[in-house]
């Protein structure tokens, strides 16, 4: 079975806000406060730039990092991916704040061991504000484990 997530995820009012001047983007709240805003193909197409920007993401439109600082202004942005299969994937994240990145990006490869700070995305989220209480991590305390699948968010 598999997951994957590739998505922005910022406070939710702020990420509504921005939202808006972007038609193919669709919003899912998630927990303590947050939405998420997945890179669905619409999206990925509607904001293209060229290509794949250079920060190391599978799914992060050229020159969109731009768009994220800038949004960042309003409060701290993470852009997020990943991919598993099988219980073997990759982990990407980096966390935008005051216009520049703050975090990352993070990146734990195939079969790689996450670091004790925890996953990248934990790390991103943590950097946003979530607080996970004992035995779940940030990830599963603003539920990202309730789809398997980005799109699934806005489905």
């Amino acid at each position: 079975m598999g997951y994957d997530l590739h998505a922005v995820i910022a406070e939710g009012e702020a990420l509504r806000g921005v939202a808006r001047k972007l038609p193919a983007a669709r919003l899912a709240s998630i927990g303590q406060g947050l939405s998420l805003m997945p890179m669905t193909d619409i999206l990925f197409d509607s904001v293209v730039g060229s290509g794949v920007g250079a920060l190391g993401f599978w799914r992060l439109p050229g020159g969109f990092e731009k768009a994220l600082a800038a949004w960042s202004v309003g409060g701290p942005v993470a852009y997020v991916e990943a991919e598993y299969f099988g219980g073997v994937g990759e982990q990407r994240a980096a966390v935008w704040e005051g216009g520049t990145i703050v975090l990352g990006p993070l990146h734990v490869e195939e079969g790689q061991p996450f670091p004790p700070a925890g996953s990248p995305i934990s790390q991103a989220l943590r950097r946003l504000g979530v607080v996970a209480t004992a035995g779940e991590d940030e990830f599963s305390a603003v539920g990202l484990d309730r789809h398997r699948h980005g799109e699934a968010w806005i489905g």
